[in-house]
């Protein structure tokens, strides 16, 4: 059973729709689903802030690559272009963990690469996962970040996700 944690953010057109078609397309295998927050641009600051959210999936038969790729064939049918590191988009989906793997592969890296420190990720994910352990940094709940200029957006919610 493979087990990953999915970062998910829009900051382009209708952000909200963006993050649901990932609940969407990975509706079989989603476990839980954070709160929406609205965060500022984080590297390229001149753009429009982001929405944010976590997405728990769980399969007996995808590996971190394959969360990789169903991640990657999501942001390309939300017309994601790759015009500038940390540029504007209409969907980022970030392979944050995968069953505490890691992974130095240029493609992959393992966990992703700043996730300890950026609240975008560890608000949401702390929400769904309060016991949540990243892969050579421990327990989420006891890293130093700053939650400034996260919000959470009560008013906004992925939705579907859950058996009736």
């Amino acid at each position: 059973m493979s087990r990953a944690v999915l970062s998910i953010g829009s900051n382009l057109g209708d952000r909200l729709r963006f993050l649901q078609s990932v609940v969407d397309g990975l509706r079989p295998f989603v476990v839980a689903v954070s709160p929406v927050y609205e965060t500022a641009a984080w590297g390229v600051e001149d753009q429009p802030d982001f929405l944010n959210a976590i997405v728990i999936v769980s399969s007996d038969g995808v590996d971190e690559w394959g969360w990789l790729r169903r991640g990657q064939a999501l942001e390309n049918a939300a017309g994601r272009v790759r015009e500038k590191r940390w540029g504007p988009r209409t969907l980022d989906v970030d392979v944050v963990s995968v069953d505490g793997v890691t992974s130095d592969h240029p493609e992959l890296l393992l966990p992703h690469p700043g996730a300890f420190e950026r609240a975008t990720v560890l608000v949401p994910w702390l929400d769904v996962e309060p016991d949540a352990v990243l892969a050579g940094h421990g327990p989420v709940a006891g890293l130093e970040f700053s939650a400034e200029g996260v919000r959470r957006r009560d008013d906004l919610a992925l939705s579907g996700w859950m058996e009736a």
